[in-house]
């Protein structure tokens, strides 16, 4: 379900793009040295900008290093890793394990299996780390489960539960910005699920998958309808984010938030598009 809070790299500054990367990179070399190889697999972009946004807000000292890549060993590169990256890299396994968790109850994938296999001895020490956050995150995907296994789309609850889950990602620490994280983290996770129910629709009922497009999908407005939600989610989002006193990086977050996340739905809704035109001619 990640992968949406992507840059739109035609907007960036070469340096800005430079760090970004190094910031991926570092999140990506967090996860082998913390957990292994196969924790690297669970990667995505919307835990790289949750890690650009925490350093933003928070200024820890970051480590610049360099560094060979054992997928890209001919060529050096940057990475930048700080304390904010460890938390970042064990959410992002757990995070995975639940997701491997829910798509073999519901889909039966054997490699989901088999991966949490991999990952389990990891895991528990995460859960022994951060025992009340690991747990909190537990119950919201048991609650979104559960919703599912109901048959009810009701996209604006079924969403919260992704939002819910977002929200207490953000929550790095209990201090005076726990609020304005909280909400930022809420609207951009609904934003997260909307997204990836809206590229998924076909595919989910084609496997008989549960979708809360199911019904609306053939509308001929529902292109401008799940763009409509989107734009009230980012905009919720951005307005949390502009309270905060971030200065680092910024322009790389906004250009996130204001952008990028719009660059992907463009594309989504184009593939989609061109799909339909195909089946037409």
């Amino acid at each position: 379900m990640f992968g949406y809070v992507l840059i739109n790299k035609e907007e960036l500054k070469f340096k800005e793009y430079d760090v970004y990367k190094s910031y991926y990179c570092g999140l990506c070399q967090t996860l082998n040295n913390r957990s292994g190889r196969f924790a690297q697999l669970t990667l995505n972009y919307d835990m790289t900008f949750l890690q650009l946004l925490l350093t933003g807000l928070y200024e820890p000292e970051t480590k610049i290093e360099s560094f060979r890549c054992k997928l890209h060993p001919l060529k050096k590169y940057i990475k930048r890793t700080n304390k904010i990256t460890d938390y970042i890299a064990d959410m992002n396994l757990f995070l995975a394990y639940l997701n491997c968790i829910d798509d073999w109850e519901d889909e039966k994938k054997l490699s989901r299996k088999i991966y949490t296999f991999f990952i389990k001895n990891k895991v528990k020490k995460i859960k022994k780390k951060y025992p009340e956050k690991t747990e909190k995150l537990e119950k919201i995907l048991r609650k979104s489960s559960d919703y599912e296994k109901k048959k009810e789309y009701d996209i604006d609850i079924i969403s919260s539960y992704s939002g819910e889950l977002m929200a207490e990602l953000f929550l790095y620490k209990e201090d005076e910005w726990k609020e304005c994280l909280s909400r930022m983290g809420f609207f951009l996770g609904k934003y997260i699920y909307i997204i990836d129910a809206y590229e998924d629709i076909e595919k989910d009922l084609k496997k008989g998958n549960y979708n809360p497009f199911k019904d609306i999908y053939k509308n001929e407005d529902f292109d401008n309808f799940v763009e409509r939600i989107l734009t009230m989610m980012i905009s919720e989002c951005a307005r949390e984010f502009e309270n905060l006193p971030i200065i680092e990086d910024v322009d790389i977050l906004r250009n996130i938030l204001y952008s990028g996340v719009w660059a992907k739905f463009k594309a989504i809704r184009n593939k989609r598009r061109q799909v339909e035109e195909e089946k037409n001619d």
